[in-house]
């Protein structure tokens, strides 16, 4: 029998306890489970990077899954923690929009809200500023090892879920699409939150044109050694969004841009 898998995505960092605690309350309840770390470094309470680093990664991930997702700038307060079941797995999460794209690529089947109160679920002391120890991890664990949702919450709409506002690129003027940065890389590259709509491999488009600080990039580029080194490209990344690079060089610094910067684009096809 497989083992069952738990991922962990947070904007804890590795400098701090927090990650390895959590894995502590994971394995004291679910001691096979093998933990697989999507991101612990994401910018503190950026919903729209976690979101957009958790949908990049899940579809890759056995079916049965579970993943745990703590980004919580609303810990503590009446938001709610929440339990997500989908056809291919369950995410346990506060419900603040960070399984918007996630749960676009794999639509939720039913959702719950996590009780806390007299449950053997959870951690029997609840900190007011770490539910991804005392509510999250456990909730986790012991969906891994074979509890279920109505076990550990109350059924809600998954129609009511948080989703991010303007996450998804806008329609603007003259068949332009306004969007943002969602990430920047360990290389510098721009990664943006508009899907390019033909594939991943997409044919050249020299009506491409990217608007991001003052720069504008026009054409779209099928790999890196398509420019000279130091030149700047649009190109489609691994996981189909538009994305800005320097070859051999960091676009973010050189561009003075990052995370929720606009971006606009024309020419699409």
């Amino acid at each position: 029998m497989s083992k069952p898998v738990i991922t962990l995505t947070t904007d804890f960092g590795q400098a701090d306890a927090y990650v390895g605690t959590m894995k502590g309350v994971i394995l004291g309840i679910c001691t096979g489970a093998a933990l697989v770390d999507i991101s612990h470094e994401i910018r503190p309470q950026a919903l729209r990077q976690a979101a957009y680093l958790l949908s990049t990664a899940v579809t890759y991930f056995p079916a049965g899954t579970v993943h745990l997702v703590v980004v919580d700038p609303g810990v503590g307060s009446e938001r709610q923690p929440i339990a997500v079941q989908t056809a291919r797995a369950c995410y346990v999460a506060p419900d603040n929009g960070l399984l918007d794209l996630a749960l676009a690529q794999d639509p939720a089947r039913k959702a719950v809200r996590i009780r806390v109160a007299g449950s053997h679920f959870v951690r029997p002391e609840i900190s007011a500023t770490f539910h991804g120890r005392d509510i999250f991890a456990p909730v986790a664990a012991h969906l891994a090892c074979g509890a279920t949702l109505d076990q550990i919450g109350d059924d809600i709409p998954t129609a009511g879920l948080v989703s991010l506002p303007h996450l998804r690129p806008q329609a603007g003027t003259g068949g332009d699409w306004l969007g943002e940065v969602l990430h920047v890389d360990r290389f510098g590259n721009l990664i943006t939150n508009i899907q390019y709509p033909a594939s991943k491999n997409p044919a050249p488009n020299p009506d491409l044109s990217l608007h991001v600080g003052q720069i504008r990039v026009t054409g779209l580029s099928r790999t890196f050694a398509d420019v000279e080194p130091g030149g700047l490209l649009a190109y489609v990344g691994s996981s189909g969004y538009l994305e800005i690079a320097e070859r051999e060089g960091h676009a973010a610094a050189r561009l003075a841009v990052g995370v929720g910067d606009p971006v606009r684009v024309g020419g699409l096809p």
